[in-house]
């Protein structure tokens, strides 16, 4: 029964580390990007399509 306890807070503080990086990593603006959704589709070059000969 004590292993159940033991895992149990071993699970919840891992969670809690997780949580509080992805949390400060979106406080840090990480996952901003103001740049690349309005001007990707201006910029939508098909240099990879080669046409049928």
């Amino acid at each position: 029964m004590s292993v159940i306890i033991i895992l149990l807070f071993a699970s919840i503080t891992v969670a809690g580390l997780f949580l509080a990086a992805f949390l400060w990593s979106a406080k840090s603006g990480q996952f901003d990007d103001d740049y690349a959704p309005p001007s990707r589709i201006l910029f939508d070059d098909n240099t990879n399509l080669k046409p049928k000969q």
